[in-house]
């Protein structure tokens, strides 16, 4: 079964913490093996990091050359491979384990003096239903605090969103005039429709990346979930989780890949000027 989430309310706003739990492992991740793969620069013996990050960057240039002129897309090259490692270390924070706590009363689901949103809603859901139904049974609210922060679409939508505004403050910098000028092309008339077709490139752009890993983590869960039926489940559940990680990986890969080269032909139709888009 899916865990709730660890949500506190602050000056009205709802926060889940495992969300920014998890954008700080992913940074901390990242910084990581680019400080490891960068300490010790060597061209007569490079170490296996070195390499490592040499191959993505030979590989992120791939992408920005197969999109647009590599001399204007040199800049973005930094860009590239920070979104590409950052999308795939949080594809992958989800596969290997999870972290979870359980609470039976209100008085112990809070954190820094505040008490989980999540938690206490469905503690009175809970005991509202055993009082109608004259049950007595213990309590018992799960959270889920390791997971991969690609799986909230908060955080998708986010990097979406961050990426479509960039976009279209080159494409008002960089390519004025073009940039303009193609939201009235083929006709004027056609003005409406290409506002709705970019803002449904923000759409897609993040959900297609939140719905592969939320999707994943949900059949995680189910499949860990078999383990209550006895001996066949589980071993249909450790069978099913081994298939399904190495899939993951796969999938993340994928994300992470989709979400940068989009980021790079969505740059390249607002820098550039075509007389069709």
């Amino acid at each position: 079964m899916l865990h709730e989430s660890p949500i506190i309310e602050w000056h009205g706003i709802n926060i889940d913490l495992s969300v920014i739990l998890m954008l700080v492992v992913s940074c901390a991740v990242v910084f990581l093996i680019a400080f490891l793969a960068t300490r010790n620069l060597s061209v007569e013996n490079p170490g296996k990091l070195q390499n490592f990050m040499e191959w993505v960057v030979d590989f992120v240039k791939g992408l920005i050359s197969s999109s647009m002129d590599m001399k204007k897309g040199k800049a973005f090259l930094s860009l590239g491979m920070t979104l590409i490692m950052f999308i795939f270390v949080s594809n992958m924070l989800g596969l290997p384990f999870g972290i979870v706590t359980d609470y039976h009363d209100k008085e112990h689901a809070a954190i820094f003096g505040k008490p989980l949103v999540t938690v206490t809603e469905q503690i009175d859901k809970l005991q509202a239903e055993q009082s109608a139904s004259g049950e007595h049974e213990e309590i018992e609210v799960g959270v889920g605090w390791w997971k991969s922060p690609t799986a909230d679409a908060g955080v998708s939508m986010g990097l979406a969103l961050m990426i479509f505004l960039m976009v279209h403050f080159l494409g008002l910098t960089r390519n004025t005039k073009g940039y303009l000028k193609h939201y009235v092309q083929p006709f004027v008339f056609f003005l409406p429709i290409n506002i709705i077709e970019q803002l449904s490139k923000l759409l897609t752009h993040g959900m297609r990346l939140f719905g592969n890993i939320f999707a994943g983590e949900v059949l995680i869960s189910v499949l860990l979930s078999m383990t209550k039926l006895g001996a066949v489940g589980w071993v249909g559940s450790v069978a099913g989780l081994v298939v399904w990680q190495g899939f993951s990986i796969f999938v993340g890969s994928i994300q992470a890949f989709v979400f940068t080269i989009l980021t790079f032909v969505y740059i390249s139709q607002a820098i550039d000027t075509h007389e069709e888009h």
